[in-house]
């Protein structure tokens, strides 16, 4: 049990040498300025590491650290104390006896929080120490929206029942924020931030209304029996992307910007008619989330070393793959973020600007005024630029432009929908592009996939079934009787689902002399030989594999990405790289 006195945990860092006194009296000044935990102002400006703070804590006040992400505990025990309580002191009930309740708290010296909670849960308190980063996750995953969204959907649906509310008028009331359909529009977007969700799909069918977010790349559907609200969903959702809500016939994009519980979520929507109705779906990016560094993708360090390699060149193309999801966008920020320095002028040509960067133009393209790729890349090109980012590589004209820029002394980025490596390559082929100029300025290209991992909170070792079985045996030829794989069980941290958060999966495939010889020519059997050569083992399905054997995925989730039809080819040693400026030696010739 914890001391009922005030411990001033500032004084007890100093005393046991943690942090010096000048430490001390910064954080503290910090602290005036901000409001926030001293502890937090501590880690935060790394006057302390966090596991030795609450390793400190744990010590002096005698009692347990609990690790959340690996904790087994009950929602309704959770649920015990409300959320509004639960946010505010910090704190989470971890299991109830009839005697006491254990709670874990992220600062356990804050008495006036313990007195409080044990007015409110009316029994005596064991005291536990948790992270607060881990707290806030569980809490977001156990409070969810969907007993308010259900409640705001039906009282959404009477008022329209007996009221039957002229639409447009509804959703440009003055006092429009008491509707239910503001409200239930609010739940929906806050349980869509709180579980990570990035897209919501809202559906009419013929006889209920269908919420689906898809989460971790796999969409969860939350059923409605109140059919007729999604008129008013859609009308209200139109007016904040500022779209015309009397057009029902054709299909819309907009978008339009929502703050969550202080997180600025930018939202791209795009409406289409559908036999009952119109369908909705929204893509979620989260402008406070961050990017993620090139060393958080799921490369291996190989493939990390050379698509650092790649990216710094002067000049040349690098193409990303993969069908829409798969992160292509993640890579190229993460690749922009890196190279991003005040001697580079870098100018994206995106459709749309998903992140806004420092010090990196970023253009927009609008079909409407004909404001193309391919416009927007060839004036682009006037300005100047050492880097170029293009979105997409959508049409022949885009192709050629962002090839001869490559050729022409600037570092080409852009993405192309293939479902590999190879085919990328021959895709630009396909399109129009001349072989030479091809061969020339290709440098490389990423396919990638996402698959989603293994919940550690619930992770277990697990025999794979007979179809699993036979499915590794004839993908590999070798048996998996006696290798030892892992799944989730389930559990409240990863909405028993077994799987929480995704991680990539990369091929990559340098351009070298033989196969840019094989691209000049536009032979594309003997490009596609040579290119499963150089890829011996590496392919996606292989580097899938290799997560599944680590216990990182399962092999029901290898299965689920890439098909059961697929197979590894055996295939001799790559060819020797070549000597430094054979490659070169090429571009120059035909530049």
């Amino acid at each position: 049990m914890i001391p009922r006195k005030k411990i001033r945990l500032g004084d007890l860092l100093v005393q046991n040498k943690v942090i010096s006194e000048n430490q001390l009296n910064s954080a503290l000044a910090i602290q005036k300025k901000s409001g926030r935990k001293l502890g937090r102002v501590l880690i935060e400006n790394n006057f302390v590491e966090e596991d030795k703070l609450l390793d400190f804590l744990s010590r002096q006040l005698q009692i347990p650290f609990v690790d959340l992400r690996y904790y087994k505990f009950s929602p309704d025990t959770v649920r015990l104390l409300s959320e509004t309580y639960a946010r505010r002191f910090r704190t989470i009930v971890l299991e109830e006896k009839e005697s006491d309740y254990l709670i874990g708290m992220a600062d356990p010296t804050d008495i006036f929080a313990y007195d409080e909670l044990a007015r409110m849960l009316k029994r005596p308190l064991r005291l536990a120490l948790v992270r607060e980063a881990d707290l806030l996750r569980t809490l977001d995953t156990v409070y969810r929206r969907t007993e308010e969204i259900i409640s705001f959907a039906e009282k959404l649906g009477e008022e329209m029942a007996a009221n039957e509310f002229d639409l447009a008028g509804l959703a440009q009331a003055a006092d429009v924020t008491d509707a239910p359909v503001v409200k239930l529009l609010q739940s929906m977007f806050e349980d869509a931030v709180q579980i990570g969700a990035s897209d919501i799909h809202i559906e009419p069918d013929e006889h209920a209304l269908r919420i689906r977010q898809r989460i971790d790349g796999v969409l969860h559907e939350q059923l409605m029996k109140e059919k007729h609200i999604a008129s008013a969903l859609v009308s209200r959702l139109k007016l904040m992307s500022g779209l015309d809500i009397a057009e029902k016939r054709l299909p819309q994009d907009g978008r339009f910007t929502i703050k969550v519980k202080d997180r600025v979520i930018d939202v791209r929507l795009s409406t289409m008619p559908i036999y009952d109705g119109e369908a909705v779906v929204m893509r979620l990016l989260d402008k406070t989330g961050g990017l993620l560094n090139l060393d958080q993708l799921g490369m291996t360090s190989d493939m990390l070393r050379r698509f650092h390699q790649l990216i710094t060149k002067p000049q040349g193309m690098v193409l990303i793959t993969g069908p829409t999801g798969s992160g292509k966008t993640t890579t190229l920020y993460a690749a922009l973020s890196h190279i991003n320095n005040a001697e580079s002028k870098i100018i994206t040509v995106e459709d749309p600007v998903e992140y806004r960067l420092p010090r990196i133009n970023q253009v927009q393209v609008n079909a409407k005024i004909g404001l193309s790729f391919a416009r927007v890349l060839r004036s682009a090109l006037r300005h100047d630029p050492d880097i170029v980012l293009v979105g997409e590589m959508r049409d022949q004209e885009t192709a050629e432009i962002g090839l001869r820029a490559a050729m022409t002394g600037h570092l080409v980025l852009s993405t192309l929908h293939t479902n590999d490596s190879i085919s990328c390559a021959t895709r630009l082929l396909d399109m129009g592009a001349e072989g030479y100029m091809v061969a020339a300025a290709l440098d490389a290209v990423i396919a990638q996939r996402l698959v989603r991992r293994i919940c550690a909170s619930c992770a277990e070792p697990y025999q794979l079934d007979t179809h699993q079985l036979a499915w590794l045996r004839g993908l590999t030829g070798a048996a998996a009787e006696g290798m030892e794989f892992r799944h989730g069980e389930g559990c409240p941290h990863c909405n028993n689902t077994g799987y929480r958060g995704r991680i990539g999966v990369y091929e990559l495939l340098e351009i070298d002399e033989a196969l840019g010889n094989a691209l000049r020519r536009e032979d594309v059997e003997e490009f596609r030989k040579l290119a499963k050569q150089r890829l011996g083992h590496g392919t996606l399905i292989e580097c899938a594999l290799e997560y599944a054997r680590a216990g990182t995925t399962t092999i029901d989730e290898v299965m689920r990405v890439f098909g059961e039809g697929e197979e590894i080819e055996e295939t001799p040693p790559p060819a020797q790289e070549l000597p430094a400026g054979g490659k070169s030696a090429a571009r120059a010739a035909h530049a």
